[in-house]
């Protein structure tokens, strides 16, 4: 059972759910239109089956603890000190978009140095606020125990903190009944009805706004519906009629500053606009033919259509190229992959960062994992994962797999 808001004079008292709740949310990579989107064309973004995971237990100490093993941080909180905190800056109504001084509160209040933000402040940051904004109404705050554990690299462009979000927007809603919190019996996972995952993803963008300031809302949409999305002109579609795709997944390691990347696209737009400009309208064009042979494909997939598919990776990997956001490890990232007769493209930003190769259907076993082994030999790392993925998602511990479980109740 989940937890009931129980009213008191004074507010309301949490009776928490007796037991552990389980959600995951994905990853996203960009199919097609990375860097073309921001001068207005389409973008086509799918959700990447490596995932983010959460668990979230009651307690009755009196404390809040939160658990990141994927970067080693623990942290605990006395619910009379996260009171007081709450008290100082949110009131009752419907929290708006966190402000600096918000921000700079939690910093302080967590012991943070002013002006850090790595993973571990971001993280904790949004954490604190979601937890303060979506318990707002329960009196006394809850106690519990929140394990993320995750699939996703940091800071590969993989939408990791978008996952981190949805999954604490999720599970803290549910955990105080705003959304559904029970699985049927008999039923291993589920998913949330349209009002709810809109519900989950306002909030989840809250949490994204403390961790990058100004995002796009692309990558906690993305988490929060699952399957593709078209990104244009700040307009999110969701695409209803998709295949699922088998994927190769590559993460060059290459550091990367995205923000350096867009400047310098804007720059060569500026400097070179009857170039430029024709690049960007044909990689929208490539978004658009994408679309049409997604669509066509999931009445009745067939192998030329898989052909045009891997057409249109190398096309867009040729233009990506041309506007000035290739680099040599994606260079050979694709050459590898090409020596196996595979099709790959960035993902992202680009300048490193990661890259992604189609599998397609009837493809040897052997001849994936030989491309996986030379992409180790190159120092990067792989993994074999699908897109058009579920998006978040409430599960029982039976539809986990061990080293999940192991993860969550190990740390």
């Amino acid at each position: 059972m989940v937890c009931k808001a129980l009213h008191l004079r004074g507010g309301y008292r949490l009776n928490m759910l007796p037991e552990a709740l389980l959600v995951s949310a994905p990853g996203k990579i960009i199919l097609h239109g990375e860097h073309a989107v921001v001068h207005g064309k389409i973008a086509l973004a799918e959700a990447l089956n490596l995932r983010t995971f959460l668990r979230i237990k009651p307690q009755k100490d009196e404390k809040v603890r939160l658990s990141l093993p994927n970067i080693g941080a623990k942290r605990d909180w006395d619910v009379s000190k996260l009171q007081l905190l709450h008290e100082a800056f949110l009131d009752s109504g419907e929290p708006p978009a966190p402000t600096p001084e918000q921000v700079e509160k939690l910093k302080v209040f967590a012991g943070f140095p002013t002006g850090s933000s790595d993973s571990e402040c971001l993280a904790v940051l949004a954490f604190l606020y979601l937890y303060l904004s979506v318990c707002r109404k329960q009196r006394p705050l809850p106690s519990v125990d929140i394990v993320v554990w995750s699939e996703l690299p940091t800071g590969a462009g993989l939408g990791s903190s978008a996952a981190y979000s949805v999954c604490l927007a999720a599970a803290l809603l549910a955990s105080c009944e705003e959304i559904t919190g029970h699985l049927k019996e008999g039923t291993a996972s589920a998913r949330w009805t349209e009002e709810e995952l809109n519900l989950i993803n306002r909030w989840a963008f809250l949490g994204e706004k403390v961790i990058h300031g100004n995002p796009s809302g692309v990558d906690n949409s993305i988490s929060t519906w699952g399957g593709a999305l078209r990104f244009q002109g700040g307009n999110v579609l969701s695409l209803q009629r998709i295949p699922i795709l088998r994927i190769l997944l590559t993460n060059t390691k290459v550091p990367r500053s995205t923000k350096t990347l867009v400047a310098g696209v804007k720059d060569k737009l500026v400097k070179f606009p009857e170039i430029m400009n024709p690049l960007l309208a044909s990689i929208n064009a490539i978004s658009q033919e994408c679309e049409r042979v997604l669509g066509v494909m999931a009445v009745a997939p067939t192998p030329e259509q898989y052909v045009v598919l891997e057409e249109l990776i190398d096309m867009n990997q040729h233009h990506l190229n041309a506007i000035g956001v290739g680099h040599a490890s994606l260079d050979r990232l694709c050459q590898v992959t090409a020596s196996h007769g595979l099709h790959s493209k960035l993902t992202g930003a680009g300048g490193g960062g990661c890259g992604f190769t189609l599998l397609r259907p009837g493809l040897e076993q052997s001849v994936v994992e030989a491309a996986k082994q030379a992409l180790t030999d190159c120092g990067f790392e792989c993994w074999e994962t699908i897109i058009g993925a579920p998006g978040v998602s409430l599960h029982s511990e039976s539809s986990l797999k061990a080293d999940v479980l192991q993860a969550l109740n190990s740390s």
